[in-house]
Formats: C-alpha cells, structure tokens, sequence
C-alpha cells in the first residue's frame, strides 16, 4: 500500500484510532463481565452449597444414612433448583450421590472424590476452578462440608461449567467483530468524501504547476477554496507565478535591450569599416567615419563595463559590505566638481543645499560616490541647457536624506515604475541621450538596496527628483 496518498494516510490513523478504542473497550468489558460472572455464579453456588449441606444434615438427623441419599427424591429436586451440578460424598471421599448417576456408572473408577480435594475444605468451605478428580474438565465448584454431631460426615460438591461464560464471550467476539467491521466500512467512506475535497484542490493546484514549469506563465491558481490552508497556498502559488512571470518579463526585456544596444554600435562600426576597406568612403572622408568608429567602440566599451559593475553588485548582493564612516556632504562636492565641465557646457545653475556642519553617515564610500555621481550625471544630461541642477542633503531623525532634482521634460507615470529597470530607457532618454546604456539607475537602486537603504523619483510639471536615504552615524 502507497502510504504516501493523504487518503490512506487519513484512512489507517483513522482506523487505527477505532481498533484501539474498541480493543481497549473490549477489554475493560470482557474484565468486568468475567468478574461480575463469576461473582455471581460462586455467590450462587456457595448458596446452593450452603442449603444443600444444611438439608443433609437434616436427613441425617431424621435417622437416615448418607447411603441413603441416592434414592431420595428430595436431592434430585434440590439439584434441579439448583441450577447446578450436586455432588455428595462420604467423609473419605465416596460420592453417595450425583445429579448424573449414568455418566457416573460408565466410570466407575471416578465414584471417588481424591483426598487432596477434601483436605482443602475448612468448615466455611472454598471456591475454587477444578474437575475434583470426577470431570474430564476444570468447573467453577463450591464445596460445603456436612457437619452432623460436630462432625464432619460428608462434603456437598456444587459445581458449574464454563460454558456460558465461553458462550458470552464468543458472542461478544462476534458482535464485536461486526461492530468493528460496519464501524471500518464508515470510517473508509468518511475518510474517502472528506479527503477528496481537499485532495481535489491540490490536485488543480498540482496540474497548474506542471503547466507552468512547462513556460505557460499566464496559469494563476483559484484563491477561492474550501479550506483556509489550501487558499492560502494557492495565494502564495500566485505570488510566486506573478514574480517569475515578471523576472521572465524582464530577462525577455534584457535580451532584447542588449542585443539592440550591442547591434547598433557593432552595425556602425562594421559599415564604417567596410567602407573604408573596399574603397567607398573616400579618403577626405575616412578621419571623420573613423571617429565614428572610435566613439562607438568607447560606447561599446562602456556597456561592457557596466555590464560588469552590474554583475559585480548581483554577487554581492547577499554579501555584508565593508561599511565605514564618511562625510556625504564632502562626496557630493567632490562629483560636482568632477562633472563641472558638463554642467557648464549646459549651462546649468547648480542649486546646492548642504548643512554647514559634516554630515557623517554609514555606507560603503566608493559605492554611495557612484550612486551620487550616476544621478548626478542622469540629471545633467536630461535638464534642459539654461535651467538648473538642484542638490540637497537633509538629516532628519537617524537618516539623511540625499535629493538630486532637475528641470527638463516630466516623466510619464506609467515609466515611473520601471525607471530603475536594466537597460530600460524612455523615448525621452533614447532621443537626447546617445551615450548611455540604461544601467545607471539599475545600479544606484543595487547599490542602495545592498546598504537596506530606499530611494523615490517624481516627474511633475518638468521638475523630476530623485531622493535616496542613508543611515547617519552616531
């Protein structure tokens, strides 16, 4: 039997649980109905016992002799109201008288009661399981002696057989054993309707998930179910289907994004240089087509790099970083001044708010000057020549909080969400950026997330900021 089936499973502790409780009740009954039996039969027997010795001692004081009981029609109609089996013997053992005087014929050498019986009777008598020597099987038996002249005359032997105690119990067996076996049956149906409700659901839920490790992504199981386990992992089956579907979603997103950005340069550089080989691209003209040539390879050269600095950061992820003390107003000046040839060639007005005092935080340095250096440089390229390139950092409860904002086209909100994707780059950043890759702000979110740290944009009425926080040092 596969033990493995709930239903089984369900089925045998449930049978097993029924067997012991009935085995546990038919023993505690069967123990209370021997001894209550036997009880009363012994107490019956002692009775009888008691009132037969007694009567005989009557006879024997009316002049008759105990050879004389076995022609009196008295004993036999005491042994019949008695409900039991009478023996009467001498003081040495001989039966003067038996309820079966044939059976007692047909076995002459048995007419004698063994003296280790009769030694074992005091005057209160005994009870006790024997075949006085006389039965070929043990009887419950009360033995009663005759006392006549403060004497002891003879025994009173007053026996009962086993047999309807066996009888009982075998028919308890019987009822038991059916009992059991109607009791078995419901339990097998009760257990097959329960578990196949809640078998059912698993089994759906069992055939969706095959479908979708086969690449059917769109598959979601029925949050609606009959017990609150199973719904509860048909919701968390559901999570996970939308995660993977939407890490298919983008790893689809990825391929594409860097086949394009990898096709484009390769495309130029490869038509370039063919021009210039078979003679097409005249030679007043091969300087300019090579500085094509140089600038695209610096292009590819550059998604390469990110490319690496993105899996860099994806296998640190789950690594602790060497984080130090540092001042964030100090970083944030010196990129400035590392990307002041840009904002002039803009024309850019640099708003910057910083504290007077030093504002020491918690971070990796060199991965927080990228994050600030790569939003600052996203900034610089998306403002519109003229405007102005806001920066901030404000302390606020046991975080500062870092701003870098520009003026220039408004975001749409549905890009909002996505802003900090890999390689995702909007109409926006495809028209006026021709040198980035889509990697800069996939990176600051890495790098973010790695220090626990979260970070916001908003896109309203052409004023984009992009506010991050970190962790201030005591």
């Amino acid at each position: 039997m596969n033990l493995r089936s709930i239903h089984q499973r369900h089925f045998l502790l449930t049978a097993g649980m029924i067997l012991i409780s009935f085995l546990m009740l038919g023993v505690s009954f069967l123990a209370l109905t021997y001894r209550f039996a036997v009880r009363e039969t012994k107490n019956t027997l002692d009775t009888n016992a008691v009132f037969i010795a007694n009567v005989t001692t009557m006879f024997l004081e009316q002049g008759f002799d105990m050879e004389d009981l076995q022609t009196h029609d008295a004993f036999a109609y005491l042994s019949s109201t008695a409900n039991a089996e009478v023996v009467i013997c001498d003081e040495n053992g001989a039966i003067l008288y038996s309820d079966e005087p044939e059976n007692m014929e047909e076995r002459p050498q048995r007419r004698q009661v063994p003296f280790r019986v009769l030694r074992g009777i005091d005057d209160d008598g005994y009870q006790t399981m024997s075949d006085l020597g006389i039965y070929g099987h043990s009887k419950f038996v009360v033995a009663m002696p005759i006392v006549y002249q403060q004497q002891v005359a003879g025994y009173v032997f007053v026996t009962a057989s086993t047999e309807n105690l066996t009888r009982m119990w075998r028919s308890f067996g019987v009822i038991f054993g059916f009992t059991a076996a109607a009791v078995l049956i419901i339990a097998w149906f009760s257990c097959y309707f329960s578990t196949r409700q809640q078998i059912q659901p698993l089994r759906d839920l069992t055939d969706i998930i095959n479908r979708f490790g086969m690449g059917e992504y769109d598959l979601r199981a029925e949050e609606k179910q009959s017990s609150e386990e199973v719904e509860q992992l048909a919701r968390a089956f559901n999570v996970m289907a939308d995660s993977i579907a939407s890490a298919e979603q983008r790893r689809q997103e990825f391929v594409a994004n860097i086949s394009h950005e990898l096709k484009t340069p390769m495309t130029t550089i490869s038509g370039f240089t063919d021009g210039i080989l078979d003679g097409t691209i005249p030679p007043a003209q091969q300087r300019e087509c090579l500085q094509v040539v140089s600038e695209e390879t610096r292009r590819l050269s550059r998604l390469v790099r990110r490319m690496l600095d993105m899996s860099q950061l994806s296998a640190r992820e789950q690594e602790v970083l060497c984080q130090s003390q540092f001042n964030i107003t100090e970083t944030f000046a010196q990129v400035l001044i590392s990307l002041e040839r840009k904002i002039t060639s803009r024309g850019l007005d640099v708003d910057a708010q910083f504290p007077d005092q030093d504002v020491m935080v918690w971070g990796d340095p060199d991965a927080i000057t990228q994050v600030c250096y790569n939003l600052l440089d996203n900034a610089i390229k998306f403002a519109e020549p003229g405007s102005f390139l806001g920066v901030s950092i404000q302390p606020k409860g046991n975080k500062a909080w870092i701003s870098v904002r520009d003026k220039g086209e408004t975001i749409p909100p549905e890009e909002l969400s996505m802003i900090f994707d890999r390689f995702h780059k909007s109409d926006r950043s495809r028209s006026l950026d021709k040198e980035g890759v889509g990697l800069g702000l996939y990176i600051v979110k890495t790098i973010l997330n790695n220090h626990k740290e979260t970070i916001t944009v908003t896109s309203e009425d052409g004023i984009t900021e992009f506010r991050f926080s970190l962790t201030l040092a005591e």
